[in-house]
């Protein structure tokens, strides 16, 4: 038997091991460094060469080789696990597959176990695609550091690894390691690969918000295995477990625990405020791996452990989320509306997006759930892409601020073809493939209840301000004179955004072969949840379905 999900986490492990490796092989001292010396104190008053040090702006030989390296093992790493998927079995009944267990840290019942449902396999998928993609658009980026940003090439890689074992990991205490880890490369990718003044304080914020609910779900989680006896995600969800006999209050408290952690990670409103200053301090790359997968673990989480670790929890917070999905949704909308800076207006817009995701997730109809699920890798293709157009503007004219463009449909008709059909998708245009997945959650939002899906549909109406507005205003009119030399995309950009606008394209029009995969999953969730209606009608009573 293959060890897939094993062989996809190692990959880019071993491919940022030997990036990194590469980036130490400085060039000669003559031609890049500048040589040290201290007088000795000596009687004969000899001089010592103390050191060498790279010259500012100088970078290694071969930062191309580094580079290309990086980007050949991100290949591999998308080849293996799209090998994995061809071998999926869609009739697995939402059941794991491609498991494996071995013992970890017996002493403490902590195994390496991995797996995945059709939900988790298309979340690795979906981060699998991107990172190649924010590779090749991150080429070129101007990067003074020693060197030559290959180093933040070799982070990618590592956070690669991280996203695909926190979708895959099956031991509760392998997803919340996991879960903590993935903050490090993200750490260093902003604060130290990032772009503003404002990057380290920006970098500490995201690092403090994501510390504070980890340790809170560390806590739930410590709680699972002292009630559950086992960390094993399938043992703690069988019929009988020890996790279901639970006292309802303490179910309760775990419940919350996790979801706090996931709120922080999604990120939800009204612990958001960490998004907008990462975006907007970030490097396009960075934005579109935080916001297009690093987000979705939270949301992730939410189905995975919150609603099905303690079903007989979800009737007392259905409600509760949904209101607080309903103000991410329009709060979130309005923000970005807001917005002189393009990268902050793309963050509150995926404070709005996510409150679409967690109201179809907690309204707990299948039709809700699946589009929520789908939702999430819509999403990651839309907001990706729309981050790196926008990183193509940035590029040109190092500037995030709306006001410095205007006209650049004149000067670059492929950008501003580009920045409109990921636009279009942001705002759910029929065709494109948000739009499925967002009419899927309001179709199921309005079986659970008429009154959030019809104020969430405001947001809807909301998004078409701000992408047209954002538009608009830079794509349409006059040509700004600061941008009147503006280039258009080249080859290695157009390779980077197109097989984005072909996904958005082809799932908008069939997103049957996702939904074929995520459907099982969901009704797996559902069934082990609570019913929908009768937490609508406020009967809800605690324990799930029979």
């Amino acid at each position: 038997m293959i060890p897939w999900l094993t062989l996809a986490i190692a990959l880019p492990a071993i491919g940022a091991v030997v990036v990194w490796a590469l980036t130490r092989v400085q060039e000669p001292a003559t031609a890049t460094a500048e040589t040290h010396r201290a007088e000795a104190a000596s009687a004969g008053g000899t001089t010592t060469a103390v050191r060498t040090r790279p010259a500012a702006g100088t970078a290694p030989a071969n930062v191309e080789t580094a580079k290309r390296v990086a980007f050949g093992f991100s290949l591999a790493t998308l080849a293996l696990l799209v090998a994995m998927a061809l071998r999926f079995d869609l009739s697995g009944a939402g059941g794991l597959q491609f498991e494996e267990t071995h013992e970890w840290i017996p002493r403490f019942g902590i195994h390496y176990a991995v797996g995945v449902d059709g939900i988790a396999l298309v979340l690795i998928l979906m981060s699998a695609i991107l990172v190649p993609l924010v590779m090749l658009a991150a080429w070129r980026e101007h990067d003074d550091r020693a060197d030559g940003g290959a180093g933040y090439f070799a982070l990618i890689l590592i956070l690669q690894a991280m996203m695909i074992g926190v979708f895959a990991a099956t031991d509760v205490f392998l997803f919340y390691v996991f879960f903590e880890a993935m903050l490090i490369p993200v750490y260093f990718m902003i604060g130290r690969y990032g772009r503003g003044g404002d990057r380290a304080r920006a970098a500490v914020k995201f690092l403090l918000y994501s510390l504070a609910g980890g340790l809170i779900m560390l806590v739930a989680v410590i709680g699972v295995y002292v009630l559950g006896g086992t960390f094993l995600w399938a043992d703690l969800t069988a019929a009988g477990s020890a996790l279901q006999g639970i006292d309802p209050e303490a179910a309760r408290w775990l419940f919350l625990g996790f979801f706090i952690a996931f709120a922080v990670k999604a990120p939800m409103w009204p612990v958001h405020t960490w998004l907008p200053d990462a975006a907007q301090s970030s490097r396009p790359g960075t934005a579109v791996l935080l916001v297009g997968v690093l987000d979705k673990v939270g949301t992730y989480g939410m189905l995975r452990y919150c609603l099905e670790l303690f079903p007989g929890a979800v009737s007392w917070f259905v409600w509760p989320v949904a209101v607080l999905s309903v103000i991410s949704i329009l709060y979130g909308a309005i923000l970005a509306i807001g917005q002189s800076d393009m990268m902050r207006l793309i963050a509150y817009t995926s404070v709005s997006h996510f409150g679409f995701i967690t109201l179809g997730i907690f309204v707990l109809t299948q039709q809700a759930q699946a589009g929520a699920a789908l939702y999430m890798v819509n999403h990651g293709f839309a907001t990706g892409a729309l981050f790196l157009v926008v990183g193509f503007l940035v590029a040109r004219r190092n500037s995030h601020l709306i006001a410095d463009y205007g006209g650049v449909q004149k000067v670059a008709p492929v950008l501003a073809g580009a920045f409109l059909v990921v636009g279009l998708a942001g705002l759910g245009l029929p065709g494109l493939a948000p739009f499925v997945s967002e009419f899927l959650v309001l179709v199921g939002a309005y079986a659970f209840h008429p009154v959030p899906a019809v104020i969430a549909v405001l947001g809807v109406v909301l998004a078409a301000l701000y992408i047209l507005w954002m538009y608009q205003r830079t794509m349409t009119g006059p040509t700004n004179e600061k941008t009147s030399g503006l280039q258009d995309l080249n080859v290695r950009e157009k390779w980077a955004i197109g097989p984005l606008l072909a996904l958005l394209i082809v799932f908008g029009l069939y997103p049957q072969p996702m939904l074929d995969a995520i459907n099982p999953a969901v009704e797996r969730t559902v069934e082990n949840g609570v019913e929908a209606d009768t937490v609508a009608d406020g009967t809800a009573e605690e324990g799930g379905r029979e």
